[in-house]
């Protein structure tokens, strides 16, 4: 009892040594000390401008510098400039040979004595130059049209040009000689010299036609032969005449896809078509029958016209809708013996053998209580009311 009278405090008791938590250990590489960073170099002054001169002559106003890259602002995008376009990748188009050394080559002609057709540029292109064929560009419709208006009875190509002038009486030449990348890298000079050079061939070789690939070409043949430009210039025959020579002239579209007029090959296959036809017209040939070429020309009003007739002779006589109501709108015919009739099973038409049975036809099919169609009734609708006992009642009662 003493023992529970002073009992011992439990908290004041010292807690042992071995209990007590060790200070956590840091992972890791213990931190080293950094070396002092080297001194920043004095920043050297600017030298001072001159000073400007008042009697020089101003500049004039050139364009604007362009603004240097900034830093993008936070959350907005950078905006795009020339660094991030896309370089293009250069195309070896002539084997590692550059368009100055391509430009020394020339394109010979293909012309012979005798040929229905001679085909006229204005000069060489550069791939033209470079490979020596005609018309090698894949995109040039020259071989297709050939082949759709019926010039070859296959689709060739520019490794057949050579081909031509035997096989089909077709020759090609130019009016330039030299190659460039288009035609108005030509001079004036130039173009005069080969339209008196072109005009030289055309009297030696005397073709029957010479055909013009393109309106350009054309003009600046008029305007270096005649002195000016025609004023009005069409597709086909052309009425200039070159003196002392029976060469017809004939325009037709640049067989280029880059033509804006014709740009689809079967544009242009209607006067590949008419260049054929000139030729056999020249040479006395008589046309075919067997295709004929038709003009689908349509007129509005004509059109109107038309349909509005046809709509008043259906109206007064439809012989399907006179048989599909019976005959009733029929036209009568003078008194006498009545027309014959046929039928196949959608309309009736008169003869002289089935007029009784026909009549007889349509009697046996009249419903009973019904009249004859065509006839107006004699009789009140009363006669036909039906009695409440189950027989007819009588009108008159």
């Amino acid at each position: 009892m003493a023992n529970m009278a002073n009992p011992e405090p439990m908290m004041d008791q010292p807690e042992p040594a071995s209990l007590a938590k060790a200070p956590a250990k840091k992972r890791g590489r213990p931190a080293q000390p950094k070396a002092p960073k080297p001194p920043k170099p004095p920043k050297i002054p600017k030298a001072p401008k001159p000073p400007k001169d008042p009697n020089a002559p101003k500049a004039k106003p050139g364009p604007k510098p362009k603004k240097g890259a900034e830093a993008p602002a936070d959350g907005k995008q950078e905006k795009i400039d020339e660094s991030f376009k896309k370089v293009k990748r250069k195309v070896d188009r002539f084997k590692g040979m550059s368009e100055e050394e391509v430009m020394k080559k020339t394109l010979p002609d293909l012309l012979d004595y005798n040929l229905d057709y001679v085909i006229i540029g204005i000069n060489p292109g550069l791939m033209a130059a470079f490979i020596g064929r005609w018309f090698p560009g894949p995109g040039n419709h020259f071989w297709k049209c050939l082949f759709l208006s019926g010039f070859t009875e296959e689709l060739l190509n520019h490794m057949s040009d050579t081909t031509l002038p035997v096989k089909y009486k077709m020759g090609f030449t130019n009016m330039v000689e030299r190659a460039t990348p288009g035609s108005k890298d030509l001079s004036t000079k130039e173009l005069r010299e080969g339209g008196k050079i072109l005009v030289e061939k055309l009297k030696k070789y005397k073709p029957l036609i010479a055909v013009f690939n393109g309106k350009c070409i054309y003009e600046m043949f008029c305007r270096e032969m005649y002195g000016k430009k025609p004023k009005k210039l069409d597709f086909g025959l052309q009425p200039h005449t070159i003196p002392d020579c029976d060469v017809a002239l004939y325009l037709m579209p640049s067989s280029s896809a880059r033509c804006a007029q014709f740009p689809r090959a079967q544009d242009k296959v209607h006067f590949y078509i008419k260049l054929r036809e000139l030729r056999d017209q020249l040479k006395g040939v008589k046309k075919s029958t067997e295709i004929q070429e038709v003009d689908y020309a349509f007129d509005l009003k004509l059109a109107k016209e038309d349909a509005k007739r046809l709509a008043i002779k259906e109206e007064n006589y439809d012989p399907g809708y006179e048989d599909a109501y019976g005959g009733a709108y029929a036209e009568r015919g003078p008194e006498g013996p009545q027309a014959q009739t046929q039928t196949n099973g959608h309309c009736t038409f008169s003869t002289a053998e089935n007029t009784e049975g026909a009549q007889e036809a349509s009697t046996s099919q009249i419903a009973e209580g019904q009249l004859p169609d065509g006839q107006w009734m004699t009789q009140s609708f009363a006669d036909q009311i039906p009695d409440i006992d189950g027989g007819v009642k009588d009108a008159s009662a």
